[in-house]
């Protein structure tokens, strides 16, 4: 596995070693003791999840916050998106900030997105089925969220915004400057 610091400390991109011949495909996508050496920590994931989606389907941007903030590390198994990673730690020099990866079934890049980041995606493909796997159970009570379109964000979705379909819960989201953060 290549795994690899992004701008925003703690927060890697994985690109395993994959295998192919004419059987179809092998690689191995998560390793405990590769990944917590490379990371330099010892996560231990405790949930995996998954959703299925359709083009446009932007799912975002969420946090569970306090003693229920999870660290997540997702990937595609079919289709393609734009995953993103935004620092929302106020004692951090990149807070604010966020990365976009594009995560495929073709590349099976993942993104692990530590805690203190909020996480979103949006479907650029027909169809999406992604998982991430989570190192803390879910809180209902402990979730939180940022509006996808925070103007101080200036993330690029690369979809028009007619073309976005978006929760009705997450579209009253607030704004950075708003949310709850611990």
């Amino acid at each position: 596995m290549n795994i690899k610091e992004t701008k925003l400390k703690g927060c890697f991109t994985i690109e395993p070693k994959v295998f192919e011949d004419d059987r179809g495909y092998f690689f191995e996508c998560f390793n405990h003791k590769t990944f917590n050496a490379a990371i330099g920590s010892d996560t231990v994931f405790v949930q995996d999840n998954e959703s299925y989606s359709t083009k446009g389907v932007l799912r975002g941007l969420h946090y569970q916050s306090g003693s229920h903030a999870q660290a997540k590390l997702v990937r595609v198994i079919k289709g393609k998106v734009l995953d993103i990673a935004v620092d929302i730690r106020k004692d951090s020099n990149t807070f604010g900030q966020h990365v976009s990866v594009e995560l495929t079934e073709d590349n099976k890049k993942q993104l692990f997105v530590p805690r203190g980041f909020a996480h979103g995606f949006i479907v650029l493909s027909d169809e999406a089925i992604f998982s991430y796997k989570c190192d803390n159970f879910y809180n209902k009570e402990s979730e939180g969220g940022i509006i996808y379109n925070d103007p101080e964000l200036k993330i690029d979705w690369k979809l028009s915004p007619t073309e976005l379909i978006v929760s009705e819960k997450d579209v009253i989201l607030p704004k950075l400057v708003n949310a709850k953060l611990w």
